[in-house]
């Protein structure tokens, strides 16, 4: 029998307000989550930075990456992969409804 995995959706901030900041933080339940832009698309990735345990929001975005304010590990905002590591950031699913951006509530 095969798995059925059900997405629980939270609503997060309107995208005209991700498009002035580029950049936010959301609360999810009991998680913090890092929303970032890059062009036209919305990234999610869990807040706190696998290697420090800073807070990602608090970084910057540089050509594509989010750089970690703490020692400055670059992550690939859509798989969360760490650039030269072998490690992962949580990343969350994202849409937008309505202007508003949504974010599954757990990690994929």
């Amino acid at each position: 029998m095969s798995e059925i995995r059900t997405e629980e959706w939270v609503a997060t901030v309107p995208l005209a307000d991700l498009a002035r900041r580029r950049k936010t933080r959301v609360e999810i339940g009991d998680r913090a989550v890092a929303l970032f832009l890059v062009g036209e698309r919305v990234f999610a990735l869990d807040d706190v930075c696998i290697h420090k345990g800073r807070s990602l929001s608090r970084g910057v975005l540089w050509q594509g990456s989010v750089v970690c304010p703490a020692h400055q590990w670059k992550f690939d905002p859509e798989t969360g992969a760490a650039e030269d590591r072998d490690e992962c950031q949580p990343v969350h699913a994202v849409r937008v409804v309505d202007g508003i951006v949504h974010v599954s509530a757990q990690p994929r």
